[in-house]
């Protein structure tokens, strides 16, 4: 079976997760693999951006680069970054038979899509890299990708998200983040205060180096950061993910020009795709303010959906001040949420809404609320 049938055959998503299952395949197959130096990367929001450019960093440094994130938008390869470009279909499909041939069938069929799709990015990445940058899913110390060694864990900033399998406050799940961290220690810019101690008793208990990216870099690469940042027209958030990823390069023993390097960002992260269109997969409150702030006077249009199990009523506060009319936008999952419950609260906080048909010269639109939203948009241009 060919690897894009084979993950047909698994759901994407789950109610409950067996953590044992990944630390048992991975142990049994460990040994077919030469692994890299990795760094992983856990915490709610800025994981794709800040290990993107952090892979891109190394890449020109002249080093073999991997970089695994997720979900995907449209096309599975996203997932896989190697060396500049998202792995080709060949390589995936010779990857999956290899990685067929290690498992045993019984714990090939019982991972789930994730699992899966973890141990397929490492062997496409064991061979050929230097460092692969990995990225966490939904978790931490329970994620699959925590089975790997790592020689950095990199703290991105935390808030509230997938309360049903984290916990339900900051300090649980920071918690359960942090405690995936082994080795050197960077802590981005936190959003709550109740994240900071947490991570520095992780180092402590690690007896290794935690920086804090906002104190590491001295005034004068702080105006440089602030003047690239301007030049690159990047919002204020993934300032702070390229400076995140910068304090990493830096910890690691590695330079970044910043006058000849370009940024470059994962698709949906806050892109501006049509002259008139911004789109950016964001999902939660901490990413609804962050829209805000970088959007600051500007009124759109926002083409919205979200998942049952998110804080839709929250996220639509946030960014009320910036909405002219919510447009939704149907997307095909068993998680969307109910479109009356999203309809009462638009009227519960004033805001016009209705259904999304197309998009206008003359308006300014916001493609915001999940990965399904952007890709159900996305899809809709294609088709036009």
């Amino acid at each position: 079976m060919n690897l894009h049938a084979f993950l047909e055959t698994k759901p994407l998503f789950y109610d409950e997760i067996d953590y044992a299952r990944m630390p048992k395949a991975y142990e049994r197959i460990a040994s077919h693999f030469t692994l890299p130096k990795i760094i992983h990367l856990v915490g709610t929001n800025g994981k794709g951006t800040t290990g993107r450019f952090l892979a891109h960093m190394l890449f020109e440094n002249g080093l073999h680069v991997g970089h695994y994130t997720s979900p995907h938008i449209l096309h599975f390869n996203e997932r896989i970054w190697l060396d500049g470009n998202d792995v080709d279909e060949e390589h995936l499909e010779e990857a999956h038979q290899k990685l067929l041939s290690w498992l045993d069938p019984v714990v090939a069929q019982s991972l789930s899509y994730f699992e899966y799709t973890t141990l397929l990015a490492m062997v496409i990445f064991s061979p050929l890299c230097d460092f692969v940058v990995l990225e966490a899913g939904l978790g931490g110390e329970f994620d699959a990708t925590n089975v790997f060694p790592k020689c950095l864990s990199i703290i991105t900033p935390i808030g509230l998200d997938h309360q049903a399998f984290l916990g339900e406050t900051i300090e649980e799940i920071a918690q359960t983040k942090i405690n995936s961290a082994t080795g050197i220690i960077v802590l981005a810019k936190q959003y709550d205060a109740k994240v900071v101690p947490i991570a520095h008793a992780k180092s402590q208990e690690l007896q290794s180096q935690l920086y804090e990216v906002e104190t590491f870099f001295d005034k004068p690469h702080l105006e440089a950061l602030i003047d690239y940042g301007m030049k690159h027209q990047l919002p204020l958030y993934l300032q702070e993910n390229f400076k995140t990823a910068l304090c990493a390069l830096t910890i690691l023993g590695y330079d970044c020009d910043l006058e000849t390097f370009s940024p470059t960002i994962l698709q949906g992260r806050c892109q501006r795709i049509l002259p008139n269109v911004l789109m950016d997969v964001g999902h939660n409150v901490m990413a609804a303010k962050a829209l805000v702030e970088s959007l600051g006077e500007k009124k759109v249009f926002l083409v919205y959906n979200s998942y049952k199990d998110k804080d839709f009523k929250t996220i639509l506060e946030v960014l009320k001040p910036i909405i002219e009319a919510i447009l939704v936008i149907k997307i095909e999952s068993p998680r969307a949420a109910n479109q009356a419950d999203l309809y009462d609260v638009a009227k519960t906080l004033a805001l016009p809404i209705a259904s999304f048909e197309t998009i206008l010269s003359d308006k300014e639109y916001l493609v915001f609320g999940s990965f399904s939203v952007v890709e159900a948009f996305l899809k809709g241009l294609c088709e036009k």
